[in-house]
């Protein structure tokens, strides 16, 4: 049986629709009350004509590359659709949400960091080295814009790289009062931040008439960049965790641990 250590903190969850459930299972099997509050929202690409393309030619590349679960649901489902995956196309990815989509999938022996959660682990792998990758054709699914340190790096180690754009993000239109309400009453305890694109949504989606409540809230995020975005934004304690739902949930229980004699009951 799970430990309440999280009894009665009210805890945000701001990942997507359909991504947290994951999260908010943990937390309220530790007493906690799980609170979603999607600030990214995902959708089909306004072009889909790249994927199409790809998917024709999926046999010329050496290596694919999914930059989260949302690149591989949006891309393996419409390739599977149409044709057979090639038996020499090897598939490699970041972080376990994107391991575990693409074994749901079927997916065996995907090349991923098993430590560190970004592209410069990905980059320190043996398999992404400059003899490794040197003449390959490499395909990176991701969402629409993201960071270019993959593939400029492949490309000074004399990859070919092409981009596919398999989804898009945008701020969702979700209303903040219920939120801000908790947080005028001191009954929230802390988001969770696990995107730096989400702390922009969601200082968007509070306003100017909502922030000053709203940034004395503890963020908790698992990434040094999405940590600066929080504090660049203004938030005053923000705390970085280890990578995945056991970082978040660990630092959680943690700093709930000993700010217990501090905190309301």
């Amino acid at each position: 049986m799970t430990a309440a250590t999280l009894s009665g903190r009210h805890i945000v969850v701001t990942r997507p629709t359909g991504q947290a459930d994951s999260l908010c299972a943990a937390i309220e099997a530790r007493g906690g009350i799980a609170l979603r509050f999607p600030v990214l929202a995902i959708g089909e690409p306004e072009d889909g004509r790249a994927l199409d393309d790809v998917i024709a030619r999926l046999d010329g590349f050496d290596l694919a590359f999914f930059v989260s679960p949302n690149a591989v649901s949006h891309a393996v489902g419409p390739i599977l659709a149409r044709r057979a995956w090639p038996a020499g196309l090897r598939v490699a990815t970041v972080g376990k949400g994107s391991e575990r989509a693409l074994a749901g999938y079927g997916f065996k022996d995907v090349i991923a960091p098993q430590s560190g959660f970004d592209s410069e682990s990905v980059l320190a792998l043996p398999e992404f080295g400059a003899d490794a990758v040197a003449g390959r054709r490499v395909v990176v699914f991701r969402g629409d814009g993201g960071r270019d340190l993959l593939g400029e790096t492949l490309r000074e180690r004399s990859a070919t790289v092409e981009y596919v754009t398999c989804y898009r993000r945008y701020c969702p239109a979700i209303d903040p009062a219920p939120l801000l309400r908790l947080a005028a009453d001191g009954r929230l305890d802390a988001i969770t931040l696990t995107s730096s694109e989400g702390v922009g949504n969601l200082r968007t989606i509070v306003g100017d008439d909502g922030w000053p409540v709203l940034r004395t809230v503890a963020i908790f995020a698992p990434h040094p960049r999405i940590v600066a975005h929080a504090r660049a934004a203004g938030f005053e304690l923000v705390l970085e965790t280890p990578a995945g739902d056991d970082g978040l949930l660990g630092a959680l229980e943690s700093h709930f641990r000993h700010a217990s004699v501090t905190l309301r009951p």
